[in-house]
């Protein structure tokens, strides 16, 4: 029990450092570019009293160094812009102020996470289920006409550009056929049955490319550990070969598959920024391409930590599921 806290302790004493220099330098970057925020808030005519004002108010007329404990201090306690009845407040956890929309970036991220979320949870399963699955098939029938098959089809998936299956998935199931929507997105709790069908697409066009990774990572990894001895004798002991696969052999498979996995989710979570510009789904994807043209450094700044937090707990899981898949690692780094 003291071995699996001081495990997960010292994972999350990691995540909380790294965490700390990846706002550090999300910060320096966006904030200390020669681009002023005030100045694009500033509006036209931008005189230097207007200037001076908005700096203010905003809080970029301090020092760079207090600049930044303002902006970490805000995502911990909040923060309040401004004074007296003009002044804005920030709740926490704040990333900053959106003075072109109005909006904390905190409620713009959330209103648009769960499209986002809803295209990346379904099109996950799909991709490991399917990619795992066509892996392991291809490794156990190596050589045959099924194996050339799906690397042919795995080839195909690696090598095809996101946004051209997507278009030709419109193309094919959108006008072609009639099949599914093509565009926007209905949330689940107004019709789960109107959500999960203008998903399905989406789903696929993802589940295509990253399936593809999976089945030539799988394949690989197979053919590997079904060559070691503790497999040899497990068949030598008289287990059967669905038994020898699935408890010993596939137990190895998932390690380094759960790696490319958890940093696939986590970065897929922070934005499907492709599949969301090709489907006019409004995501966190749409929200940022929104921000890089209008220069939104708020927002900007905002979505890249979300994104950070978000792959860096999706390793933290990672690393918490090697544990339960090998004691050894656990046992290793405690």
């Amino acid at each position: 029990m003291m071995r699996t806290a001081r495990f997960i302790g010292g994972r999350l004493l990691g995540m909380i450092i790294v965490l700390l220099v990846i706002t550090f330098i999300s910060y320096a970057i966006f904030y200390l570019l020669p681009a002023n925020p005030a100045q694009l808030s500033c509006g036209r005519p931008c005189t230097p009293d207007r200037l001076a004002t908005a700096e203010t108010f905003m809080g970029y007329d301090q020092p760079w160094w207090q600049q930044f404990l303002n902006f970490v201090g805000g995502i911990i306690g909040g923060r309040t812009f401004g004074s007296g009845q003009a002044a804005i407040h920030c709740s926490a956890p704040c990333f900053g102020y959106s003075f072109r929309l109005n909006a904390p970036v905190t409620d713009l991220i959330w209103d648009r996470f769960p499209v986002t979320l809803s295209i990346t949870i379904g099109a996950a399963v799909l991709w490991l289920i399917i990619g795992v699955g066509t892996g392991v098939v291809s490794a156990l029938r190596r050589g045959t006409l099924l194996d050339r098959s799906l690397m042919t089809f795995s080839i195909a998936g690696v090598s095809a550009p996101s946004y051209l299956v997507g278009l030709l998935g419109i193309l094919l199931f959108g006008f072609t056929l009639n099949m599914v929507p093509i565009s926007g997105y209905v949330p689940l709790t107004e019709s789960p049955v109107d959500w999960l069908w203008h998903l399905i697409l989406p789903w696929l066009v993802l589940a295509f490319i990253n399936a593809a990774i999976y089945t030539r990572l799988t394949r690989g990894q197979m053919l590997e550990v079904m060559g070691e001895d503790y497999i040899r004798t497990a068949r030598a002991k008289g287990l059967s070969e669905a038994r020898t696969i699935g408890r010993h052999a596939l137990r190895n498979v998932l390690i380094p598959v759960i790696t490319v996995f958890g940093l696939d989710l986590g970065g897929l979570l922070g934005g499907a920024v492709i599949t969301e510009k090709v489907f006019s789904m409004q995501g966190l994807g749409a929200l940022l391409l929104d921000a890089v043209g209008n220069l939104d450094l708020q927002v900007l700044v905002g979505i890249t930590l979300f994104s950070a937090f978000l792959i860096i707990l999706a390793n933290f899981v990672v690393d918490i599921t090697y544990g339960l898949l090998d004691p050894r690692i656990k046992a290793g780094s405690s």
